[in-house]
């Protein structure tokens, strides 16, 4: 698959490393297009590495892993260029005391949806932080890590699964983009018990018998 990545943080670097070695083909788009060379050098021998648009043209997924609120200007202009593409959107719209920035309003990924409207946004790995993403395989205790997956369309959802299998996980069904919400104030919720209070946010859902 030819993946494009909007973004040279560490999401980007970390879910981007894991898809070169599955094999799929890469284009890292920064609003720095000096850091996004240097991130696709690392990456590797044919990882491409230049401006948004021009990952956002390569790529059949496109990854948005930008800050909340940036990715959605981000992809308002580019708009044109995401039509028929899925947009994967990992963003986590969490502010000062874990506060959730969405809250009565859109979600993140309804926001992104809206600023590209032909565009199909798929919600998933915003569960995670980004050291997770670069273990080989994300297994824990002896179970491989389950990633929530929302959205509409089902060729972007079939895209997204097929991503979240080559990390070594498995793709969890969880419904339309009208449920991405949750994934969102999950989040928030998780970073805060994690961060703010210390605690094991595993043990909150033990596996059923």
């Amino acid at each position: 698959m030819r993946i494009g990545v909007l973004g040279t943080g560490n999401m980007a670097e970390a879910l981007a490393t894991q898809w070169v070695r599955a094999g799929h083909e890469v284009a890292v788009g920064g609003r720095d297009a000096g850091r996004a060379e240097a991130l696709a050098a690392r990456l590797g021998d044919g990882v491409r590495g230049g401006g948004l648009r021009e990952a956002a043209e390569f790529g059949e997924a496109v990854l948005v892993a930008l800050p909340y609120g940036a990715g959605e200007e981000v992809v308002r202009g580019l708009a044109a260029v995401l039509a028929g593409r899925t947009l994967v959107d990992c963003a986590n719209p969490v502010g000062p005391g874990f506060r959730l920035l969405t809250e009565g309003g859109p979600s993140a990924a309804r926001r992104l949806a809206d600023a590209a409207p032909g565009a199909h946004v798929v919600k998933a790995f915003n569960l995670c932080h980004e050291s997770v993403w670069r273990l080989e395989p994300p297994v824990f205790g002896g179970r491989p890590l389950a990633v929530p997956v929302c959205g509409d369309d089902e060729v972007a959802l079939a895209r997204v699964r097929t991503l979240v299998a080559d990390l070594g996980c498995t793709p969890f069904a969880g419904g339309g983009l009208d449920r991405a919400g949750l994934l969102e104030a999950t989040a928030a919720l998780f970073i805060h018990l994690w961060v703010g209070e210390g605690a094991d946010v595993q043990a909150i859902a033990p596996p059923l018998d």
